[in-house]
């Protein structure tokens, strides 16, 4: 019986972010919200459905430290967003109506910390383990890189 209890609040629970992310999203992918002056606000985040294969956008609330994205969640490991991005990390966010390329960090206890983080980075990220300890869950969003041929392409054109 208490199994069916937890398993109909999980339910309640997800259809409530369902219902409340098809509210949100769509405002906060336009740049309500989001981060401008003050370094915290709302981004869309896109992930690939690790099963599924499908585009899922999440709306969430993001703090920027220079070009890099925090996201976070009390939910942890609840939140579909969470594994999809353990399982991608390429992934897409809209902020003031602009989608950026990036390249996501799922901050778990345990795991190596990515040396291309700037060192101030670094230090946040080693703050935040501990809260994963109590349920949290915390994405560090990088700038995707351009890859190899990009580059090797866009100096040919400065070359001609």
């Amino acid at each position: 019986m208490a199994d069916r209890a937890v398993a109909t609040r999980r339910s309640l629970e997800v259809e409530f972010f369902r219902m409340l992310n098809r509210v949100v999203e769509p405002a906060v992918r336009r740049g309500f919200g989001s981060p401008r002056l003050a370094p915290s606000g709302f981004i869309v985040l896109e992930t690939t459905g690790r099963k599924s294969g499908e585009l899922r956008r999440s709306p969430l609330a993001a703090t920027r430290i220079g070009r890099h994205m925090i996201v976070a969640t009390f939910r942890g490991d609840r939140s579909q967003w969470v594994r999809n991005l353990a399982a991608q990390p390429r992934t897409r966010y809209w902020t003031r109506g602009v989608p950026h390329d990036t390249d996501a960090f799922v901050v778990r206890e345990g795991a190596r910390i990515p040396a291309s983080l700037p060192a101030p980075l670094q230090r946040v990220v080693r703050f935040l383990v501990p809260y994963t300890r109590a349920g949290w869950a915390f994405a560090v969003l990088s700038p995707r890189r351009p890859d190899a041929r990009r580059k090797l392409r866009s100096r040919r054109a400065a070359h001609c």
